[in-house]
């Protein structure tokens, strides 16, 4: 089955609104982005991992993704790994604007797309316009930011 492995840290940077939301609220970033992937991804019959840095603070869920965290390693190790430990290499497609995972993707046969590239693919071919993804922020949310929550 067709892969993806995403190097979800990376993708934020690349889509403005969830690299500005990353800044005061790293998880509502993530879940945006689990949320803009999921949509894209719900006519696929793809398998998706998608790789974070660090620790889960609060859940992430979909019913389509696979969400790691790489807690004291680096999110680049758990993706070389799930890249070695792939049966057939040339079925995984790697996303990732990090030169030493692109180009290990690479050398490993794998297909391999720049993060940006990948943002503006999604974006495109799904509609998914910036603002629509700061409008799913909730009031409270908004609030947090701005340190008026109770």
């Amino acid at each position: 089955m067709k892969t993806y492995i995403i190097d979800g840290n990376n993708l934020i940077g690349k889509v403005k609104s969830l690299q500005n939301l990353q800044q005061k609220l790293k998880d509502q970033s993530r879940k945006n982005l689990v949320k803009i992937l999921d949509k894209y991804f719900s006519d696929k019959n793809y398998k998706i991992s998608l790789h974070f840095d660090g620790y889960e603070n609060e859940p992430v869920v979909s019913s389509k993704i696979k969400i790691y965290y790489s807690q004291n390693h680096s999110a680049d190790s758990k993706i070389i790994k799930e890249i070695d430990s792939s049966k057939n290499p040339k079925l995984l497609t790697i996303v990732s604007s990090d030169s030493k995972i692109f180009d290990y993707a690479k050398v490993n046969s794998c297909e391999a797309i720049k993060s940006e590239d990948f943002a503006k693919i999604i974006r495109y071919k799904k509609n998914i316009s910036e603002e629509n993804i700061q409008k799913s922020i909730s009031d409270n949310e908004i609030k947090k930011m701005f340190g008026l929550s109770e």
